[in-house]
């Protein structure tokens, strides 16, 4: 088995110097088919190790629940690279940030009163909970029993947020007292505030950052009593927030510093080598003030070496070069693209409308006060709001306090307007006649906060909902997960948007074989896709995602259905589905 060490100034395996060059592969943001093909592509690449966070939230979508099947079987995720030959990095968080919802922390934890990421009574037992799981699952692939893991991380950029070094102490402590035997490390900014509080005595200290690695490692070596230099993240592309321009990095800039932290002897994990996709409502959000809050597109392309789709890119050769440079050697595998499939258009030929949906089928939950999606028992998706306001009323301003993420309005079933927690204003306009009104609000929730301050980030409406400055009592929510659309009953026919959100259904031929492709919606301007009742993407006009991956694994052989949630309006019920995609 191999014998990993931390000495003095450097890695060893089994008695020689080490060089550890890994690579960022999600293995939950990939469909299990496709693990083999991107990890075989790391390799070829010259990359020596895998690298992986675990998504807490993934695994335990309820508290009485740890999965481990399908994209989430982690165990064969890392039985198939050391099959490969590649040694792992697994990083367990409980938080790993990742761009990924709420940080990779269950939603659930928020129907508690606990504090985050701290010595928290409430917070520790759920903590605890996981690892009591998830460790049994990662030793019998540590390297110290015959695995390829050589090192887990403990927390994950720790310093930008906090200071509880009991806290590090305790999760370091507990991987020790579980059974982990392999190096542990922390891995922060280079800012003196963040290194201060989040590396922990007794553990590796390293290092992320994107560019100028000579400063870089400079900033860490005061904080870094012993052991080798490492970069736990070098940034070689970056992610995208919904309304911006599509993120990209010369690729020649990125293997320059690339090459310039192998020069200086230290070890690397390039993040990401691979981004793949946040499929569903997995995407995250940034939030640097309350005014701003940003979230997450569900593509994870990255710019990384693989494009989303899993082909290779001019980055990518550029990385391999400085690998090949670096090893000897002198020729590289032919790797060609997978071959796309053009499906064409799909008519939209089926609907039904949501509200008429979630007021006849779906059973209320009554509070005078609105409530949090969290303390609905949801965790995604979509909430309606409903209640009886009395009248007559003048016109007046409505408020929603505490609004999260963005509301539909609806009077009486007529669309009265559009509340999003960004706007300066936050306002409608409402007047209320004699006989009085019904009030439908329908919330969605585009992503929990995944970073920062305001991390701690429930769903819905959490305060309350006032006409002038009266509050409105007596509420009735429904919730709308959509996480399975079977139950949902479509009509024939697909009519004139009419300002009330509707859902659309068309089938497709995938034929024997089905291939990757990617789902485009010209003249629709925000919601949901799902594939076959299940969701893949969210859509939404302002780009700079304009089409959503559908990785072939996700089809079956034959015919499919395609889903369209449109809260805003389109032009025509037709989608089409191409063989290239268009992320800005």
């Amino acid at each position: 088995m191999p014998n990993f060490k931390v000495c003095a100034n450097r890695f060893e395996l089994d008695g020689k110097p080490f060089q550890l060059i890994a690579g960022a592969i999600h293995y939950f943001r990939v469909p299990r088919e496709y693990w083999r093909d991107r990890l075989l592509k790391l390799k070829a690449c010259g990359f020596n190790a895998v690298e992986t966070y675990v998504a807490w939230n993934a695994h335990m979508p309820e508290e009485d629940v740890f999965d481990t099947s399908g994209m989430l079987d982690i165990g064969a995720f890392l039985s198939l690279a050391q099959e490969l030959g590649l040694y792992a990095i697994v990083r367990p968080g409980p938080y790993i940030c990742s761009e990924w919802e709420f940080g990779g922390l269950p939603w659930w934890l928020l129907k508690y009163d606990c504090a985050l990421r701290c010595m928290d009574r409430a917070y520790i037992r759920f903590v605890d909970q996981y690892l009591d799981h998830l460790i049994p699952v990662l030793l019998p692939h540590l390297c110290t029993r015959g695995g390829n893991v050589l090192m887990l991380q403990v927390e994950n950029e720790y310093g930008s947020y906090g200071d509880d070094k009991e806290y590090l102490a305790h999760l370091r402590d507990g991987y020790l007292q579980r059974g982990v035997d392999v190096p542990l490390f922390t891995s922060d900014g280079d800012c003196k505030w963040m290194l201060t509080g989040g590396t922990l005595c007794g553990t590796l200290p390293t290092v992320n950052f994107g560019s100028d690695p000579e400063s870089r490692f400079e900033a860490l070596k005061p904080f870094k009593p012993f052991g080798p230099l490492m970069c736990s993240e070098y940034w070689n592309g970056w992610f995208d927030h919904w309304g911006e321009a599509h993120h990209t990095r010369d690729a020649l800039s990125a293997a320059e510093d690339f090459k310039k932290i192998l020069a200086l002897g230290a070890s690397v994990s390039v993040y990401m080598f691979h981004g793949g996709s946040n499929f569903g409502y997995m995407n995250g959000a940034n939030c640097p003030d309350p005014a701003n809050y940003q979230p997450t597109v569900s593509s994870y392309d990255d710019d990384a070496l693989l494009t989303e789709d899993g082909d290779i890119t001019p980055k990518y050769r550029l990385f391999q070069k400085a690998l090949m440079e670096r090893s000897g050697k002198t020729e590289s595998a032919e790797i060609a693209p997978s071959t796309k499939a053009e499906y064409g258009v799909v008519q939209l030929s089926q609907s039904a409308d949501v509200l008429d949906y979630a007021l006849s089928a779906l059973k209320p939950t009554c509070s005078a006060s609105p409530l949090p999606m969290e303390k609905l028992g949801q965790g995604y998706g979509f909430t309606l709001y409903s209640c009886r306001v009395l009248g007559p009323r003048e016109e007046m301003d409505l408020r929603i306090d505490g609004l999260r993420d963005r509301a539909q309005v609806f009077v009486d079933g007529r669309f009265a307007g559009v509340l999003y927690r960004n706007d300066p204003k936050p306002v409608i306009r409402i007047a209320v006649p004699q006989e009085g009104v019904r009030l439908d609000i329908l919330v969605e929730n585009m992503g929990r906060v995944n970073y920062g301050s305001y991390l701690r980030d429930p769903k819905g409406i959490l305060y309350g909902v006032r006409l002038g400055q009266q509050f409105l009592y007596g509420w009735e929510m429904r919730s709308l997960p959509f996480m399975d659309l079977s139950g949902v009953p479509f009509s024939q026919g697909a009519p004139a948007f009419s300002g009330r959100p509707l859902l659309l259904r068309g089938a497709f031929d995938a034929g024997k074989t089905p291939r990757d492709t990617f789902v485009h919606l010209p003249g629709f301007k925000k919601g949901m896709i799902f594939v076959n009742g299940k969701p893949l993407s969210r859509h939404w006009e302002i780009g700079p995602q304009r089409s959503a991956y559908l990785p072939a694994p996700f089809l079956r052989p034959g015919m499919n259905t395609l889903e369209v949630l449109e809260l805003e309006g389109f032009d025509a019920p037709a989608a089409c589905l191409r063989a290239e995609a268009a992320l800005g």
